[in-house]
């Protein structure tokens, strides 16, 4: 039998020290990554945005929103889906951003302690992993 997908969107944000923000949305157990389902008609990107105003009253420009790839793990939420996850880098400050009614929790947390936490599997088999080799956008650009 063949899994049913669920296409999302979502963003690995992180603060200028390099501390990941996870959320937990509401009547849920697992942190993740802000974001949500792309609807019919919309890019990637526009669900991005679209998402992370109702959950973060964050607006992101076209600048902003880095793509960073399409990756694939369980669904936390959903047993028997296969989640497919439109991925973007966004940096900035914790005070850009402002959990709403959406949301039961949001934490700024260091890559590395995140692995104490009950992590969505996309969050645990992608997104950390990629958030421990980047190098804060405002360093990508030096040489070593």
């Amino acid at each position: 039998m063949m899994q049913r997908r669920i296409i999302i969107a979502a963003a690995l944000i992180r603060d200028g020290d390099g501390r990941l923000l996870l959320v937990r949305k509401r009547g849920t157990f697992a942190f993740m990554q802000a974001g949500g389902k792309i609807e019919p008609g919309e890019t990637p990107l526009e669900a991005l945005v679209r998402e992370l105003e109702e959950e973060l009253a964050y607006r992101p420009t076209r600048t902003e929103a880095e793509f960073l790839g399409v990756f694939s793990a369980e669904a936390a939420n959903e047993p028997g889906h296969l989640l497919e996850a439109h991925l973007f880098r966004i940096e900035g400050e914790a005070a850009d951003f402002t959990p709403r009614a959406e949301l039961d929790e949001a934490i700024w947390i260091w890559p590395d302690a995140a692995e104490e936490l009950h992590l969505a599997p996309f969050t645990r088999e992608h997104v950390l992993p990629i958030a421990r080799l980047m190098p804060p956008r405002g360093n990508a650009n030096l040489d070593p």
